[in-house]
């Protein structure tokens, strides 16, 4: 699935659109040197790209999972601009994947070494990523508790009616009913789905639920490989006999001997193998279920000021419009509008004029650009609008305070104006 959707990427021409032509991008917050490398960016998409085949078949898997997490991740972290949630998803799994044998059965490295082979493993192997999978369902489902999706059936209540003209069901968008109804079973099914994969009794019918939502949601909304990626994950939660019937026929149809998947040999962790991966694995599942609630420590609406809003499977909760104006101002007394259109491309402008973490870095940017450029220790203002869910718009950033001297740092941003209404629940 990850090779498809480097290629898919790569033959849309989205490499050259999105980290070839720009000329400035935004960093993540600690990882601001991680920047694309120019024409060399497509050796990272062609690195990424093998090793997702590798890892697939399971050749040189150690190597192979080592450069496919570090060449994704990369990618990933050069622009937030295009940061979506399957991204982390898929960056957590392989990351996951770095401490799992995932290649001691039916790989080409056991294959070849037949010391490698093995029929079986711990349990445990298997369900770290379950339970990353119902970590991702369940936060997704928890984080649709709130008033605007329950009770005011926002965004989709904004989204639907620009779908009515679907064929067969397109009319159906045109009432607000439709709208309720796919908020309430998008809220169950995100909050249940995990716990019912998880059971043998449920799991059939559960998995036909994921088809129809998913693809539903593919069709509806255009989010990338992401439905496609849940329907191939989701099989991870049937049984190990579901798994060995496809791997016989693929043995047979391969024409390989059978007892390359027949071998009854067991795998086991030496002592300390053991205990490193309960280590880290125990850390890692720790933050992942304190970070989506980081949000708790800052004092503004989350969905406003979206500080703590990344990396918590919140997923199309809403629909957010900006209008962004920045002004430099040199102590020598001249000051310009700068057209946003001069340094950044449609999408980074669309994602800076809505998010506080983008305004800044944005005007941190300015401040350095005019400070070369006949603007000694410039300052910089902006006028920002911004529209929540259908609201109407209002001042998002304080215009009195000069952005060029605020500091980038998890403390909560106080110059974010407050939004004129409140959004009950998580």
């Amino acid at each position: 699935m990850l090779f498809l959707s480097l290629a898919r990427f790569w033959a849309n021409g989205w490499i050259e659109e999105l980290y070839i032509k720009p000329k400035y991008f935004f960093g993540f917050y600690g990882f601001e040197y991680i920047k694309p490398l120019g024409n060399y960016t497509y050796i990272i998409f062609m690195v990424c790209a093998v090793a997702a085949i590798l890892v697939a078949i399971g050749l040189w898997y150690r190597a192979a999972i080592f450069a496919l997490f570090l060449s994704f991740t990369y990618i990933e972290l050069m622009d937030k601009s295009t940061y979506l949630n399957h991204y982390y998803f898929t960056s957590l799994v392989l990351f996951l994947l770095m401490f799992l044998p995932a290649h001691r059965y039916f790989s080409v490295d056991a294959y070849r070494n037949k010391s490698l082979n093995v029929e079986f493993i711990p349990q445990w192997n298997l369900d770290v990523i379950k339970f990353l999978v119902l970590i991702l369902y369940l936060y997704a489902g928890l984080a649709k508790l709130n008033s605007d999706w329950l009770l005011n059936a926002l965004p989709l209540k904004i989204w639907l009616p620009a779908r009515n003209d679907m064929p067969m069901i397109g009319w159906l968008f045109n009432y607000k009913v439709t709208a309720y109804i796919f908020v309430w079973i998008g809220c169950i099914y995100d909050l249940s789905i995990g716990f019912l994969l998880w059971n043998r009794r449920t799991r059939l019918i559960s998995y036909l639920s994921v088809i129809i939502f998913h693809f539903l949601t593919a069709i509806l909304f255009p989010i990338g490989m992401f439905p496609y990626i849940m329907m191939v994950t989701a099989l991870i939660f049937f049984s190990a006999q579901f798994h060995q019937n496809i791997i016989n026929l693929l043995n047979r149809w391969l024409k390989l001997p059978a007892e390359f998947v027949q071998n009854q040999q067991t795998f086991r962790y030496t002592p300390f193998g053991l205990k490193f991966r309960i280590a880290v694995l125990s850390i890692f599942f720790f933050f992942q279920m304190i970070i989506p609630f980081r949000y708790m420590l800052y004092p503004q609406e989350l969905f406003w000021a979206e500080e703590g809003y990344r990396f918590s499977w919140r997923v199309m909760l809403m629909e957010k419009a900006g209008y962004a104006q920045f002004t430099v101002k040199g102590e020598n007394g001249k000051a310009i509008v700068v057209n946003n259109r001069d340094f950044l491309t449609v999408l980074q402008e669309k994602m800076m004029s809505t998010q506080p973490d983008f305004i800044l870095q944005y005007a941190h940017l300015l401040r350095d650009y005019y400070h070369e450029n006949g603007y000694p220790n410039p300052q910089v203002f902006a006028d920002v609008y911004v529209s929540l869910n259908g609201r109407l718009g209002q001042t998002f950033v304080n215009p009195q305070i000069d952005l060029a001297k605020e500091k980038e740092s998890f403390t909560p941003k106080n110059w974010i104006l407050p939004l004129n209404d409140e959004i009950k629940g998580f």
